[in-house]
C-alpha cells in the first residue's frame, strides 16, 4: 500500500541495495560497518515499488533519515517517518532520543519536538524525550558557593585509568577549587563504563576537591557520533569534536561554573590530536584550555591506556606497575579472566 510505513530488512540483499541506492541519490554515501552495524531497525515508506522515505534507529539515536525531495509531499513523509521511529522506540521503553543531522535540517526536527543542543556550520545535535540536558546537569553534585569557586573540567575515557590520567587530574586539582572528571559513557571499550567510573573514583579518592561524574549522553564518544552524512573522514572528526566542544561550552560549563578545561598532550593519536585542536579553538574565552604534557615513565615512554590493554592481551602484566596506580593494577589482576575473555571475543584494544 502506498505511503504505508514498513520495516526494511537490511540483511536482505535486495532491500539493502535499494536502501543504499536511495540514500546515495540523496547524498548519503557512508555505509561503513561502524555506521550500520549498530542499527537496531529501519523503517521505510514506499510509493508503488519506489522507496520514498527511510529512517533508522541505533540505540536512542536516529540516523539515516532521508526523504525523497522530488515532490511536494516530502514534509509529510518526513513527519511520518520520524514519528514512526519515535513511537517504535517509545514502545521499547526508550524515551530519551537524539539526532545528529545536517544543520539545514535542524528546523525540521525542531518542528517535530526536538530541541537543539548545539550546532556547527555543517551539523546539529538535537534531543527529545522525557529527560534532557537540564535534568542531567541538575543531578550533578555541587559544592557550597560554587559560583564563587575556581572550577575546572576534565573529560576522559580512562580505558583504563592510568598514572597519566592521575597526573592530569592532580595538576588540575592543585590549581582549582573544584575539578569535575567526566567519564565518557560508552561500553564500546575493553573496560565497561561502570568499571572505568569505579577506577577513576578509586584512583582519585584521596583528592578531596575532585568530583567524578558519568558523562551521560552529553560527553559523546567517537563510537556513538553518527557521521554518515559527511563525505570525508576529516570533516567527520571536525564535526564531531566541534559539536562536543560547543555542548560543553554553551550548556555544561555555565551550569557548573566551569572556567577551565584540562587536556593532555596527544603525540600518538591523530584523532585525539584534532580533538585537542578543536577544543583549544572553540572553548576560549568562556573556558580556558590548559594542555598538560603527557606523563612518561622513568624510561621516557609515554603512558597510554593502549599500552595497558596490549599488555593485558599479551600477558605482560609485570609492566603495569610503571603505567598504573595500585588501584587499577589490583582491579586488572582481580578481573583478568573477564578482560581476556572480552579480547578473545573480538573487543578492539587499539585506539585511545
Amino acid at each position: 500500500m502506498d505511503n504505508e510505513i514498513v520495516d526494511l530488512h537490511l540483511r536482505d540483499r535486495h532491500e539493502r541495495k535499494q536502501w543504499e541506492s536511495f540514500l546515495t541519490d540523496l547524498g548519503i554515501t557512508d555505509f561503513s560497518t561502524q555506521e550500520t552495524a549498530a542499527i537496531d531497525f529501519t523503517l521505510g515508506i514506499y510509493e508503488g515499488d519506489r522507496l520514498v522515505a527511510t529512517g533508522s534507529a541505533a540505540g536512542n539515536v536516529l540516523k539515516y533519515i532521508a526523504v525523497c525531495n522530488k515532490d511536494t509531499t516530502n514534509g509529510a513523509r518526513f513527519n511520518a517517518i520520524v514519528s514512526a521511529l519515535i513511537n517504535r522506540l517509545f514502545q521499547q521503553q526508550i524515551f530519551h532520543l537524539f539526532v545528529f543531522t545536517k544543520l539545514k535540517y535542524s528546523d525540521s526536527f525542531q518542528h517535530v519536538g526536538f530541541h537543539e543542543l548545539a550546532h556547527s556550520d555543517v551539523a546539529a545535535l538535537l534531543e527529545t524525550g522525557d529527560e534532557g540536558i537540564d535534568d542531567y546537569l541538575q543531578a550533578i553534585p555541587r559544592v557550597a558557593d560554587q559560583d564563587t569557586k575556581q572550577v575546572a573540567g576534565i573529560v576522559m575515557n580512562a580505558n583504563p585509568f592510568t598514572k597519566g590520567h592521575r597526573y592530569l587530574v592532580e595538576t588540575a586539582a592543585k590549581a582549582n577549587d573544584v575539578v569535575y572528571v567526566f567519564v565518557v559513557n560508552t561500553d564500546a571499550s575493553l573496560f565497561t563504563t561502570a568499571e572505568r567510573f569505579e577506577l577513576v573514583q578509586a584512583g582519585t579518592a584521596d583528592l578531596d576537591n575532585v568530583i567524578v561524574v558519568n558523562g551521560g549522553d552529553y560527553m559523546v564518544s567517537f563510537a556513538t557520533f553518527p557521521a554518515y552524512f559527511l563525505p570525508t573522514a576529516d570533516q567527520q572528526v571536525t564535526y564531531q569534536t566541534t559539536l562536543d566542544a560547543r555542548i560543553f561550552r554553551e550548556r555544561i560549563a555555565p551550569a557548573l561554573n566551569i572556567t577551565a578545561r584540562y587536556l593532555g598532550t596527544e603525540p600518538l593519536s591523530r584523532t585525539t590530536g584534532i580533538y585537542n585542536q578543536v577544543l583549544t579553538k572553540e572553548l576560549p574565552p568562556a573556558v580556558n584550555v590548559t594542555i598538560v604534557d603527557r606523563k612518561q615513565t622513568d624510561t621516557g615512554t609515554f603512558i597510554t591506556a593502549t599500552a595497558v590493554r596490549k599488555a593485558i592481551a599479551e600477558d605482560q602484566l609485570d609492566s603495569l606497575a610503571d603505567l598504573l596506580p595500585v588501584s587499577t593494577v589490583t582491579f586488572i589482576k582481580d578481573h583478568l579472566s573477564t578482560l581476556r575473555a572480552r579480547i578473545q571475543k573480538g573487543m578492539n584494544i587499539n585506539g585511545n
